[in-house]
């Protein structure tokens, strides 16, 4: 929760080998946890603050909206919550691990086994079809020999979020909401424990967002994700148990 007093960040020697968080016997572990997390940029103009000691805990089930105005440090909160940004201090516990005792390939691994991610900009693959770009996540998990199983996963997740007849076209001849709707089967199909999504429909007219905004919520509730999203919408944010606000890079407000 917010304003959480900072325990010491573990150390290792080993930048390869995850740090497991020290609990209490048969606690169970949190889906996530923040500590003293701090993010700077340099550039010509001096040094910027982007992020300035976030401490936090998700637990597992939870359903969290961050808001804030823009250039408040969401989407960068977001992205070190996730390990596809690197803090320049602090530390993150995902299930217990710590991301940033890992090499990036050890983040990528961990992600894969625990994460969905839904971006803004759909960042589909335009080389591959929308099957193929559902099916993506399940192959680098298991390989190309599980092929025929991905193929009957993904197509079973774009029948259910209302692409079964689209399932050979390229992003670039589907819509916005269809596009999305292949971002949100990708974020899924693994089933992933935490479900992370980044203004899911930000690049949406209200009616399209609305719809994929029920899609999200339905999806996680069917999969039992821990599902913590970024978004402008107060619609959006409404459906979520928990609000956690930013402003200036620190948090504000964190409560239902």
């Amino acid at each position: 929760m917010a304003n959480e007093r900072a325990p010491s960040a573990p150390t290792t020697e080993n930048l390869t080998t995850a740090t497991v968080m020290p609990l209490e016997p048969h606690t169970p572990l949190p889906a996530l946890q923040a500590r003293a997390l701090c993010k700077t940029v340099v550039d010509a103009s001096g040094s910027l603050t982007i992020l300035d000691d976030i401490n936090l805990t998700v637990e597992r089930g939870e359903t969290v909206a961050i808001l804030g105005a823009s250039g408040s440090g969401k989407s960068t909160l977001l992205g070190l919550l996730a390990g596809l940004d690197v803090p320049s201090s602090g530390s993150v516990w995902l299930f217990g691990e710590e991301l940033f005792a890992l090499d990036e390939d050890g983040r990528a691994k961990l992600r894969a086994r625990n994460l969905g991610f839904v971006f803004q900009s759909f960042q589909l693959l335009p080389h591959l079809t929308a099957l193929e770009n559902v099916m993506l996540p399940l192959e680098l998990g298991a390989g190309t020999a599980a092929g025929n199983a991905a193929a009957q996963t993904a197509t079973e997740l774009l029948a259910r979020v209302g692409l079964r007849e689209r399932l050979g076209h390229y992003p670039t001849t589907l819509s916005g909401g269809e596009q999305q709707r292949v971002a949100l089967a990708r974020a899924f199909v693994a089933r992933p424990a935490i479900l992370m999504a980044d203004e899911p429909t930000g690049s949406l007219d209200a009616r399209t967002g609305e719809s994929i905004a029920d899609l999200l919520f339905d999806l996680n509730r069917e999969r039992g994700s821990t599902l913590i999203l970024v978004t402008h919408d107060a619609y959006l944010a409404a459906r979520c148990a928990r609000k956690i606000s930013l402003h200036a890079g620190r948090i504000l407000a964190d409560g239902a």
